[in-house]
């Protein structure tokens, strides 16, 4: 790891040198939500040749970022999870996720959503101040994605799959961007197709306001 160094006697600096190769912090985002196989890491990041992986989990490694660790029955292998270190990057993750949803644009043909990157997206963009007075489950599909965020007095809970009785399921695409950042409304959406709802449609308004994106100071780039 300290073969590539900056040269400088910073902490930016040696983070970078720590967590700042390509994928690395993708690996670091899926690991935020539990420990995963390899196979699990590879999966949800696609296009990563498995001998780049192989790497960076060993760099992580040496770093001190992650860990292995042997499963318990009936789950068998080896799995690789954050170290107490590792963990402390899940507000930098978040923060740096939401800080790029600002001047995220709409997706290219190759681009995909992964499951952990749409739960870790509801926690970056999760308003508590917004959630103070409500109580509701939302569901959210994303193509084949499920996912669901139990709203509770100002709590988040955020997860894979659907739940048992969802106050308002949301099924929609790329135009889940638009909507978050204020440039489609929620009328807007249901009216042109591109949010279907189910269940009380008032929460579409609320959801917009409990997950938001700030909109970027300038404009974003197309």
């Amino acid at each position: 790891m300290r073969s590539r160094t900056y040269g400088q006697f910073c902490g930016l600096a040696h983070a970078l040198e720590l967590v700042g190769e390509r994928w690395a912090l993708l690996i670091v985002r899926d690991l935020v939500l539990g420990p995963k196989r390899f196979t699990d890491l590879h999966r949800g990041l696609r296009r990563i040749p498995t001998n780049i992986l192989s790497a960076r989990l060993k760099e992580l490694e040496a770093a001190g970022v992650i860990r292995r660790r042997l499963l318990p029955r009936p789950a068998a292998g080896v799995a690789y999870e954050l170290t107490e270190y590792g963990q402390e990057l899940e507000d930098v993750v978040l923060r740096l996720g939401l800080w790029g949803a600002k001047s995220l644009r709409d997706p290219l043909p190759v681009d995909i959503v992964t499951t952990d990157s749409l739960i870790l997206a509801l926690r970056a963009t999760f308003q508590p101040e917004a959630a103070r007075e409500l109580r509701a489950g939302f569901e959210l599909r994303v193509g084949e994605i499920v996912v669901h965020a139990r709203v509770e007095h100002g709590a988040l809970e955020a997860g894979e799959g659907p739940l048992a009785e969802p106050d308002l399921v949301i099924e929609t695409g790329p135009a889940i961007r638009a909507l978050l950042c204020g440039e489609l409304s929620p009328g807007d959406a249901v009216e042109s197709g591109s949010v279907h709802v189910a269940g009380d449609p008032d929460l579409l308004t609320r959801f917009v306001e409990l997950f938001r994106i700030p909109p970027a100071p300038f404009a974003a780039p197309a």
